[in-house]
């Protein structure tokens, strides 16, 4: 079971914050640090000192980072235009090393949107379709050829489809709750399926229409990798879980209910819950980034029983 670190940002994290999370991350064992991509705080918080951009972010740190595997829970795919998206990726790549991975979505939080005068269309699911044709078609053309491509919503005329990713192939994630058309496009373009913050019983449902989708689009199920984000608040005991629970505005039993909480033995044993129904990695949502205390107890009790 691997075990990643994902950040909220925009919930009032700046560029510094995020490297000192990252190098704790690659520090203390971990598979990889990823982010979000908003531009607007959610709940409560005002955000300060404002939001991030996400490409921006891993740019600097592939830079500053050695081992970890850097990544989003989800690009937005209104945000950016597919060919330019391509680039960035690719360029960052080529900055960690091949150390890239892409989670694309189609886009959801309308109010961030509307702050920042970004488009939000009505048809995002099938101009994620598009993107994602788009984005692995310009990877996967041979250096050298021409990638053309006629959509709805994007046309791409005699594009010399670069730069190239350092990696022979940079992992798509696609991820969500979508009962038929998520399935399929993780089935046709992905590399792994995420299940965002579902019960055991949810994501085993979800990851069988996924597995059910790629038999009937040719692919192996198992070329898939199956996976959870979880929210994670963990304490050596009650007081601690607790104090934590407070810190992010959470119910410590609605934590127990919905994501990973309590002492290291309950979450790794929820963690096993998980592994039992196929996934086989968990992005750890991190809601407070100044307390690394929390990201050195779980590399110590929890990362070190299933690592």
């Amino acid at each position: 079971m691997d075990l990643r670190i994902f950040t909220e940002p925009q919930q009032g994290a700046g560029y510094e914050t995020l490297l000192r999370v990252a190098r704790a991350t690659e520090e203390l064992g971990f598979d990889a640090f990823f982010r979000s991509d908003h531009y607007v705080s959610m709940g409560s918080g005002d955000g300060l000192p404002g939001p991030t951009d996400a490409w921006i972010t891993l740019a600097g740190l592939a830079r500053e980072t050695k081992r970890i595997r850097l990544g989003t829970l989800m690009t937005a795919g209104t945000f950016r235009l597919p060919g330019v998206l391509a680039i960035q990726v690719a360029q960052v790549d080529q900055m960690s090393g091949g150390r890239v991975e892409l989670g694309l979505g189609a886009g959801w939080f309308e109010e961030e949107h509307k702050a920042y005068g970004i488009p939000f269309p009505a048809d995002r699911m099938a101009r994620l379709e598009e993107q994602l044709a788009i984005v692995t078609g310009l990877w996967a053309t041979e250096p050298g050829a021409t990638f053309d491509y006629q959509g709805v919503h994007y046309q791409l005329e005699n594009s010399p489809a670069l730069p190239k990713p350092a990696q022979a192939k940079v992992p798509v994630l696609i991820g969500g709750h979508g009962a038929k058309r998520t399935p399929r496009l993780a089935a046709r373009y992905a590399d792994e399926f995420n299940m965002p913050f579902a019960s055991i019983a949810d994501s085993e449902r979800q990851f069988g229409r996924v597995r059910e989708a790629a038999r009937e689009a040719g692919r192996k199920p198992e070329d898939l990798v199956y996976s959870n984000a979880l929210v994670v608040c963990v304490g050596k005991d009650d007081a601690e879980v607790a104090r934590r629970a407070a810190a992010i505005g959470r119910d410590v039993d609605e934590l127990k209910a919905n994501g990973l909480a309590g002492s290291p033995a309950e979450v790794v044993e929820k963690i096993g819950a998980y592994g039992a129904i196929g996934s086989s990695r968990v992005y750890l949502q991190m809601l407070d980034l100044h307390d690394l205390d929390h990201l050195e107890l779980i590399s110590a009790q929890v990362l070190s029983q299933i690592g």
